[in-house]
């Protein structure tokens, strides 16, 4: 299997790569790993002491448990994994408080988290609105967890795709009918031929627009079946290097379990 790097952000959190020679439970395995095993930390526990806003209770402990928290993977371990067995330790568990007088607008921001490593991704995200004299007051405990447990703990968005194949009849031109329909801006005119801009290939999401719209049937669209393009777009907990490093731990300790289980049999 070969893995060539396609595109990164500056920020860290977006890469997409290449996949070569290998089939499609492979690459969905990884996948299912990133958005499902990969741990972070999000607000589980929330003890109101007053809340005088428009929102009920269970509306501000949703929006606060949906809020992204900086996470340092080698400081907090899942509660299962970590030494306390579950019961709750500054080793899977980080605690903060909130409080809030109106007239104002509650922000991530405004808690006030224990750790100074753990932080609001998106500290201007809005809580609720508090009124003249309304308030919020609040202790929250924030837990290591799982995106198979609730999509709070999901550290990103991870998809795959085919690689795509796309032929053109030599014979075709003005076929600019068919440029203008990619969504994704495959194609150039160059005279009155239509060319593949090579360096928007990968975005091809195979949606046969093109297929479709040219007259002369001049376009062929298919994909490799053995080649995917791979994107990662983290929702800012961890850097992408982190997610996949990690994801690649989680699926190997797997393989060992697996094997060790094979080895009793």
């Amino acid at each position: 299997m070969e893995i060539t790097l396609l595109d990164k952000n500056k920020d860290r959190t977006k890469v997409s790569f290449l996949f070569k020679d290998t089939i499609p439970s492979f690459a969905n395995a990884i996948r299912r790993i990133i958005v499902d095993e990969v741990p972070t930390l999000a607000i589980e526990d929330i003890e109101f002491r007053k809340n005088s806003s428009i929102l009920y209770d269970e509306i501000v402990a949703q929006r606060l448990g949906m809020v992204p928290l900086k996470t340092d993977l080698k400081s907090y371990n899942i509660p299962a994994e970590c030494t306390c067995k579950g019961e709750g330790c500054a080793k899977c568990q980080v605690k903060m408080v909130l409080k809030a007088k109106g007239p104002a607008t509650v922000y991530a921001s405004d808690l006030k988290i224990k750790d100074p490593k753990v932080k609001p991704i998106y500290p201007e995200m809005p809580i609720v609105k508090l009124l003249k004299n309304q308030e919020l007051e609040i202790e929250a405990v924030a837990v290591m967890g799982q995106g198979k447990m609730h999509a709070k703990w999901s550290p990103a968005l991870a998809y795959y795709k085919y690689k795509p194949i796309i032929d053109i009849d030599k014979k075709c031109d003005n076929c600019e009918a068919c440029a203008k329909v990619c969504p994704v801006n495959i194609f150039d005119m160059k005279g009155s031929k239509l060319s593949i801009n090579k360096d928007n290939l990968l975005k091809c999401h195979l949606c046969n627009a093109c297929v479709e719209e040219c007259p002369k049937a001049a376009i062929t669209l298919n994909y490799n079946e053995n080649e995917y393009v791979f994107f990662v777009e983290s929702w800012g907990q961890l850097t992408y290097r982190e997610i996949l490093v990690e994801a690649g731990d989680r699926f190997q300790a797997k393989l060992e379990d697996f094997v060790k289980e094979l080895k009793k049999k």
